[in-house]
């Protein structure tokens, strides 16, 4: 068969496989970073009214094509006082010298921008980019130079150029992650060497897939974030599957069978589970197209190319690794560590199969119970209310929510066209929910208009959506109704409302997708549509508890301060979107791993309730082991500042540790204790359309499992 082939080959001609590994990576890695593109952000909300109005801006008003830094000052004499004045003004003249900033509005000369006490002002300053496409050293600068708060005045940046300096993605996440990582692997193996290999072909892997990425960008531009979670899945399923490779080589190894063979059946068995894995997880995140977003259009590419080469790297790269190893790979053993402990395993699945009802109704139960907070769940994107309190972006928010009120940082930008913009700015400002209402500034051509209109409440307020909503549903088309003018919501606010919207109308669509394709996969895989469904229904209940629990932590504050939330907040809207096809692929490969054992006995002629208790008993210890690397490489980013990072680290390694316990470890066996022979259910029709799933690899070694 053409995996043995190709394992065969790759062992025998290991010093050419290892070299064009290791120069392909470097020259990949160098190449990439050396000309990565830029990252794409746009939240827009594609077509909504928050995208035509920043394309109208754009056109009319280039000055404020970009994003603004924003002053905020606190002075208790009084902000018009004479020093207070001083300091303000020579904030002001930095912040018009820093690079990209086109203008700079000042709290002296623009009327509402000083509060009623007198204590409170702010300024702003418009730029000619974006946040991302802002200079980090440039903010940073700014930052140390007009941040203060001794003296008569306190002055604080903020804006999401400031956040995005504070607060920058990645980190020593991942280094934490691959040191947790080796630590699981020697428990697991006792031997430093076997511990080894699957971090090195893991490391190749991924920096391989993220210097094709960096490239790839210039393609399918992906948001900043999708290096950080492409590195997270493709480190995470990277050292799974050559953990499951290197352990199914160790046991043909102990069978009896020559390094060569047990390379080879390792790679036919366990590495066949990886591709079907892979492919999986792969399948899984070209789903997000279904969005309709460049956006995710190159978070699904990036993330899938990252697993793709992991996933060749555990069929290519590892054989010829295992071939200078040999018989030699469980030198340097740890004392005390990597022994089997096959009975706890058996004697669990024993007493699952012996109440399977009971097992499943808890498991189920418990499932349900994680999953429950989910139902409040409510979207946004941070904003610098939700950056840790010792960030001056956080600072600047707080300072304005004092003395103008929570929306003053997170004003809506309506924008007209056609007309005379007086009647809709009147008609905003009398609107409930709206504390203020900036005349209408026209653009230099005449053909455009500006209302600034600023909230009671704060963009993490569910009040705020509903005020969009209001706007453009009611106030806005009857203050418009027969005059010809055009009015569109814009702004960052309502582009975040906008993109969660579009979130929520299209997040069915992608589940509806995602399952279907990962069922056909999987019924080819392990050829049954009774396992298949079960897979499917176990893996959206262990998301829906993840959704739960991230909804507790985040939104309702439950322990969010101690794993590192500076407060409660909307999830992220970005963050589930992104998780259900992760989820779905990765919760895939522990069924595939588990299941493709359990028909392996069967095909030899073992009953299903001892081919269960087998396969579970086999794989119980490498999938804790694979779980747990994993679960440590994604909670590792909650030592990160990124909230939204933080968010789906956190709710990633929840899933995990749901699926790999409750779902793995009881309702598989209970349910598949429960169907009996029913659980190879297959329509002779499918059967003849599907190709041959694993179980048609070569033979392997199947060790008998003590009695009942």
């Amino acid at each position: 068969m053409r995996l043995a082939r190709l394992a065969r080959l790759c062992y025998r001609r290991r010093r050419l496989t290892v070299a064009a590994w290791v120069l392909g990576t470097i020259v990949v890695l160098v190449t990439g970073f050396g000309f990565a593109a830029e990252p794409l952000n746009d939240f827009s909300g594609g077509d909504s009214g928050s995208a035509k109005a920043e394309r109208l801006l754009d056109d009319h008003f280039p000055e404020r094509s970009g994003d603004s830094i924003t002053l905020a000052v606190r002075a208790d004499a009084g902000v018009r006082a004479p020093d207070v004045q001083a300091k303000v003004r020579q904030a002001l003249d930095r912040m018009g010298r820093t690079p990209h900033v086109t203008s700079v509005a000042s709290p002296y000369g623009q009327p509402g921008q000083i509060s009623q006490d007198g204590r409170t002002a702010f300024a702003t300053a418009n730029l000619d980019v974006t946040s991302e496409d802002m200079p980090t050293d440039a903010v940073t600068e700014l930052l140390d130079d007009v941040r203060s708060s001794s003296g008569p005045v306190r002055l604080e940046l903020g804006g999401s150029a400031v956040d995005a300096a504070e607060t920058p993605g990645g980190g020593p996440a991942e280094g934490i992650g691959v040191l947790a990582a080796v630590v699981i692997l020697l428990v697991a193996f006792g031997s430093v060497l076997a511990m080894g290999l699957p971090i090195v072909t893991a490391l190749l892997g991924i920096g391989s897939g993220l210097g094709l990425i960096a490239l790839l960008g210039h393609l399918l531009p992906a948001p900043s974030f999708s290096p950080i979670v492409a590195a997270l899945i493709g480190l995470g399923v990277g050292i799974d599957y050559a953990l499951f490779i290197v352990t199914r080589y160790r046991e043909e190894l102990h069978g009896g069978s020559d390094p060569e063979e047990a390379t080879v059946t390792a790679i036919t068995t366990a590495g066949r589970a990886v591709l079907f894995a892979g492919t999986t997880v792969v399948i899984a995140m070209m789903g997000l197209f279904v969005m309709q977003q460049k956006l995710f259009n190159g978070v699904a590419v990036a993330a899938g190319l990252a697993v793709l080469m992991t996933m060749l790297g555990a069929v290519t790269l590892l054989p010829a690794l295992l071939g200078f190893t040999g018989r030699a790979i469980d030198r340097f053993r740890v004392p005390g560590l990597g022994r089997a402990r096959r009975p706890l395993a058996e004697r669990w699945a024993r007493t699952v199969q012996r109440h399977p009802v009971v097992a499943g109704l808890c498991a189920a139960a418990v499932l349900l119970v994680l999953a429950a907070p989910a139902l409040s769940m409510r979207l946004s994107l941070p904003d610098s209310s939700t950056q840790p309190h010792d960030t001056s972006g956080y600072a600047s928010a707080k300072i304005l929510s004092e003395g103008f009120g929570a929306g003053t940082a997170a004003p809506l930008v309506i924008v007209t066209r056609g007309g005379d913009a007086a009647p809709v700015a009147a008609a905003v400002r009398a609107t409930p929910g709206v504390a203020a209402v900036q005349p209408p500034r026209a653009s230099r051509d005449g053909a455009v208009s500006v209302v600034m209109a600023f909230p009671t409440t704060g963009s993490q307020d569910e009040r705020t959506p509903r005020l969009v909503h209001e706007l453009r549903d009611r106030v806005i088309p009857a203050a418009t109704a027969g005059t010809g003018v055009r009015a569109y919501v814009g702004g960052p606010n309502a582009a975040s409302i906008d993109f969660a919207d579009s979130v929520s109308e299209r997040l069915p669509w992608l589940i509806a997708v995602v399952v279907g394709l990962s069922l056909l996969l999987l019924v080819a895989l392990v050829r049954s549509v009774t396992v298949a469904v079960q897979a499917a229904l176990m893996n959206l209940l262990s998301i829906a508890a993840a959704y739960g629990v991230l909804t507790a932590v985040v939104q309702w504050g439950w322990a969010g301060r101690a794993l590192g939330f500076p407060t409660d907040m909307p999830v992220t809207t970005w963050v589930p979107l992104m998780m259900f096809p992760i989820l779905f692929g990765l919760s895939m490969d522990y069924e595939v791993f588990l299941v493709s054992r359990i028909r392996e006995v069967h095909r030899t002629g073992v009953e299903t309730r001892e081919a269960v208790a087998q396969g579970l008993t086999h794989t119980a210890r490498v999938i804790t082991a694979a779980a747990a690397i994993m679960v440590m490489v994604f909670l590792s980013v909650l030592l990160g500042a990124d909230v939204a990072v933080k968010q789906i680290g956190l709710g990633l390694g929840v899933a995990i540790v749901v699926d790999a316990t409750i779902v793995r470890l009881v309702l598989v066996p209970s349910l598949m204790e429960l169907f009996g022979e029913a659980n190879w259910w297959m329509p002779r029709a499918l059967a003849r359309l599907l190709p041959s799933g694993v179980e048609h690899g070569d033979a392997v070694h199947v060790e008998p499992v003590s009695g009942r």
